[in-house]
């Protein structure tokens, strides 16, 4: 893809477009030259959203182009193609994979209005003073550089970010309670022969993987050091364990794809599976009953962020950082929050959503009217209580977050020996 790239100088050359432009206050000189500028974003689909772009077609008049890829194609992306880009929206696990290639360029947080105010999360690594980090590539171990030109992840805080954090959730296995009929408590559900044929994993390697490790951990199968980082010797018993159950037919299907993972749940077809927030919330608006179930042994837990070309400059590079200010400003934390993800400054969310909605979401307070998604769907009633309950509740039990292992090569090639088995 390519497109025209504008300066302050280019746009403004020319003798009566000059002598014009003089005249005009700075802001005013901004606001037309901002709308012929087009940032080019690429990332999932989970936050690649058309609303997305409209709202800053308004607020900020600049074009935002988006465009949703699966999760190994947006790594691949921007590890291979740095010229195709101005916006990455990925997790910070690609990050790991993504930031030794020189394809982004540090990011001054001086430059961030909303900054003090992004959870704990991604500075410390931390929810409260109190909290254990959890195992793989926690979000703040990726977070940040010592300088703008450092090809190495700092420790701490240090004022340069590889991303900034828009977008989290604690994830788990979403169920269909009519179909399954009891309680589910455990990820070791995910492989009960009384599922057999109604079970699916996600087929990401990266993703799927830290899946495997949380069923056989509470299978009492297999106690890894780090979930996140485990060793061949880890890989291996974690992927015969999964082939022995799939060579047994436990597994109806793999899904790479949002609507993929509706479909089974929706049909039937699958009554327990690794599922993300917006699917289970798209199974509800069609008013069938799917949960998004809290575990006993807690979440596996991911988060995404912008990050920007290194290429980008001037006043490209400007708007995106009024892109990013934007963000975190409130508005779309409010649209993905009524998805049941969380923002990275969630007190500016508060603003743009009501009474009623921040208590479900947010505070896991029982709904005092119709909870509806960003759509419209009603997606639940009165007195209805949000799965898992409030945010310190959900990103408080995180055991593991996505991750990239050392031995990820061979990972890789073990699963998919797994899913071609």
């Amino acid at each position: 893809m390519s497109k025209m790239r504008y300066s302050r100088r280019a746009v403004l050359k020319g003798g009566a477009a000059a002598v014009a432009a003089s005249t005009l206050p700075a802001p005013m000189v901004w606001a037309q030259e901002i709308k012929d500028i087009t940032l080019r974003q690429f990332g999932t689909g989970v936050s690649n959203l058309n609303e997305v772009g409209q709202k800053v077609k308004e607020d900020l008049g600049f074009t935002l182009e988006m465009t949703a890829l699966d999760s190994d194609s947006v790594t691949q992306r921007a590890a291979t193609q740095p010229d195709s880009f101005d916006i990455a929206d990925i997790e910070y696990w690609i990050c790991k994979k993504v930031w030794p290639t020189g394809n982004l360029q540090a990011m001054d947080t001086s430059k961030i209005k909303n900054y003090d105010k992004i959870v704990g999360i991604f500075r410390s690594g931390k929810l409260t003073p109190e909290s254990v980090i959890a195992q793989g590539t926690a979000p703040h171990s990726v977070g940040f550089v010592e300088g703008p030109d450092a090809t190495s992840f700092a420790a701490e805080e240090t004022g340069w970010m590889t991303l900034i954090p828009t977008i989290y959730n604690a994830d788990t296995l979403g169920i269909r309670p009519d179909l399954i009929g009891r309680p589910i408590e455990s990820w070791a559900e995910l492989l009960n022969p009384e599922f057999k044929g109604k079970a699916s994993i996600l087929d990401i390697s990266s993703i799927g993987i830290m899946d495997m490790a949380m069923v056989c951990e509470a299978m009492g199968e297999i106690q890894y050091a780090d979930k996140g980082n485990m060793t061949k010797e880890e890989i291996d018993k974690t992927i015969a364990i999964f082939t022995e159950a799939k060579q047994n037919g436990q597994f109806r299907a793999f899904w790479k794809t949002f609507d993929e993972s509706v479909n089974l749940m929706a049909s039937g077809e699958v009554v327990i599976q690794s599922m993300w927030s917006p699917a289970i919330t798209a199974v509800k608006s069609r008013g069938i009953p799917c949960v998004y179930q809290p575990l006993k042994e807690g979440y596996r837990s991911w988060g995404g962020g912008i990050g920007l070309s290194k290429s980008l400059s001037g006043m490209e590079l400007d708007a995106a950082y009024e892109y990013i200010n934007w963000y975190l400003d409130g508005w779309v934390g409010g649209f993905l929050m009524r998805q049941g993800y969380y923002s990275a400054v969630p007190e500016t969310s508060k603003n743009y959503m009501s009474e009623n909605e921040w208590g479900y979401w947010f505070e896991g307070k029982p709904a005092t009217g119709d909870i509806t998604s960003p759509f419209g769907d009603v997606l639940a009633k009165a007195g209805d209580v949000r799965d898992g309950g409030s945010f310190e509740e959900r990103m408080g039990r995180v055991a593991c977050w996505n991750a990239v292992m050392d031995e990820n090569q061979y990972m890789v090639r073990k699963w998919n020996e797994f899913i071609s088995s």
